[in-house]
């Protein structure tokens, strides 16, 4: 149990902020899933900015680190391209 305000804030804070970045990631997720399953070159391509725009900012605000983002990106526009 905490024994200061500031550390009771602070476990406050960390469930709001890991509640969020949960959220976030699964979003995340989610997309890179819907695209990895998509057969439809047109669909895929409409898809594939989105997704790495979600990525990018995902990176940027350390909710997911920046060389999984690269590899994800990477992965997906090789999927893309092999459509």
């Amino acid at each position: 149990m905490a024994n200061h305000k500031s550390s009771e804030k602070r476990i406050r804070q960390t469930k709001t902020k890991t509640l969020h970045n949960k959220y976030y990631a699964k979003t995340m997720r989610n997309a890179v899933r819907k695209l990895r399953a998509t057969t439809d070159k047109a669909e895929a391509t409409e898809l594939l900015p989105k997704v790495q725009k979600m990525l990018d900012k995902l990176a940027k605000n350390n909710i997911i680190h920046k060389n999984k983002a690269a590899n994800i990106k990477s992965s997906i526009a090789l999927h893309v391209n092999s459509l």
